[in-house]
This record gives structure tokens, sequence and C-alpha cells, in this order.
């Protein structure tokens, strides 16, 4: 079961990367049609999360696929209003909503790890 889902993971992985990277080529090679316009945009979100998920089902913490997809989220969506082409009336609060919970799930990751590595040293005296 875990190789299995560790070849999931990969392949999420991979496809996220692809739509974040070429979401045309993922889309006519997917559904034999070029993506424009916003279709890109809403493309590279799902590589996003694609890339998250895969993140998340690896082996290690969850919180580590939430953590992915709220910092890939927070920097995207930035940079989206910052252009200027693509803004809506709730992009802007949906940059500051997945900054505070990338922040938050950082901090929380951040100590988890703190901790790990305080009782692996303390075990070892």
């Amino acid at each position: 079961m875990k190789k299995v889902l560790l070849l999931a993971a990969a392949g999420e992985i991979a496809t996220g990367l692809a739509l974040l990277i070429v979401p045309s080529l993922v889309g006519r090679l997917l559904l034999g049609a070029e993506l424009a316009g916003v279709a890109v945009v809403v493309a590279r979100v799902a590589g996003i999360a694609l890339l998250a998920l895969g993140v998340g089902c690896w082996p290690g913490p969850a919180l580590l696929g939430m953590l992915t997809y709220n910092a890939l989220g927070t920097g995207y969506f930035a940079w989206l209003a910052l252009g200027g082409q693509y803004v809506g009336p709730l992009l802007w609060p949906a940059v500051g909503l997945h900054a505070i919970l990338a922040l938050l799930l950082g901090r929380s990751w951040f100590r988890g790890a703190t901790i790990g590595r305080r009782n692996n040293s303390s075990g070892k005296g």
C-alpha cells in the first residue's frame, strides 16, 4: 500500500508541476484543447492543489501539504493581484487569508520540527 501511495503522490506532484509550468501543454495533451485566459489561472491553481496533495501524501507530516498549498497559493494570488489582469473583489482577501494560514501552518511545522530535534538530542545524552 505504501508503494502505491508514493507512486500516486509522485504522479500528483508531477502533474501539479506541469500545470504550474506549462498549463496549455497539459490542456492540449489531456483535453485536446489549448487553455487560454482565465483557464490558465485556474489550471495553475489546480496545479498548486495537486502539488500540495502529493506533498501531503508523501511520507512525513500531512501538515506540510497544507503549508505547501497555502504558501504557493499566497505567492501566486499575490502575483496575479499585482499583475492586475485578473483581479476580482476577493483576490486580495484570498491573498491575506492564505498568507495567515501559511504563517500559522509554518509556525506549527517549525515548532514540531524544533520539538522533534530537542527530543532526539535529549535522548542521546
